[in-house]
């Protein structure tokens, strides 16, 4: 949430993740005390401005911008947001590794370079990225999300970006036998920690060919079909006398109780509802 205009908190949160070293994130609550000068990083950079408004200068562009709006800046572009005249605002930003982005552009078209493609928008007021974009930030700084599942909101996320502002994304002729290797990659190892990247090797597909190949072929990405798993599994443990305890330690969750909120999501009962 963003801090009340009162406290002038300006002190930026940074995250990273060395599960996925190809992005890092950051918001600020309150903006007024940030002031940056025009500069251009070696990332692909976007944001999101959740509160109030400020200038956004580009190359040799400036735009007064507000809450909604989602800014990019590909490599190499020089850019500043800064505060109006002391008015509150507040962001989030992801700093995203420009060879990652170019292998999921590259998934979907066979004739890509491998090379990332600049992006022409430079900012945006599309509902479904700000929204998409924000809930990815949520995603990314949550303690309790395991790092799958975050690694594939941000390849649905990015895809989605380019296919809005890129140019249409087309899934390539079926390859379910390859899909079907991934689902039994994780049938075989749910119980232990997956990585995206583990389940592609498997595969021999990529990240954003996989996720939608594999909704598309089970109708679950691949991170809700291992919870699915687990679940299947804690259930046949519960049925057989097993500690709650235990078995949210064995299937991987945080603790406990994070255990039984997956656990009635998926069922509708706690386990020890289900267990009797």
């Amino acid at each position: 949430m963003p801090a009340s205009p009162s406290t002038h908190c300006a002190t930026p949160r940074f995250w990273r993740d060395a599960q996925l070293p190809f992005i890092e994130a950051r918001s600020i609550a309150d903006g007024r005390k940030v002031c940056y000068a025009r500069h251009s990083h070696e990332i692909f950079s976007i944001g999101a401005i959740t509160s109030g408004c400020c200038t956004y200068l580009h190359e040799k562009t400036s735009h007064g911008i507000s809450a909604g709006t989602v800014v990019l800046m590909n490599p190499g572009d020089v850019h500043a947001c800064n505060p109006l005249d002391d008015q509150p605002w507040s962001y989030v930003m992801l700093y995203v590794d420009a060879q990652w982005l170019a292998g999921t552009q590259q998934a979907f078209d066979d004739q890509a370079s491998g090379v990332f493609q600049p992006l022409a928008a430079t900012h945006t007021r599309s509902p479904g990225l700000f929204n998409g974009l924000t809930a990815l930030y949520a995603q990314l700084v949550d303690p309790h999300l395991e790092g799958l599942a975050k690694h594939e909101s941000a390849v649905k996320f990015f895809s989605a970006m380019q296919q809005e502002l890129g140019g249409p994304l087309v899934l390539r002729k079926s390859a379910n036998a390859r899909v079907e290797r991934a689902a039994k990659f994780i049938d075989e190892r749910f119980l232990h920690t997956i990585r995206l990247q583990d389940i592609c090797a498997a595969a021999s597909l990529s990240e954003a060919y996989l996720i939608r190949a594999f909704e598309q072929r089970y109708h679950m990405t691949p991170h809700a079909y291992l919870i699915n798993r687990r679940i299947q599994h804690a259930q046949a443990q519960l049925r057989e006398g097993a500690l709650i305890a235990d078995i949210a330690q064995q299937t991987g969750f945080a603790d406990q109780a994070h255990f039984q909120r997956v656990f009635k999501k998926h069922l509708a009962a706690t386990p020890g509802q289900y267990k009797g």
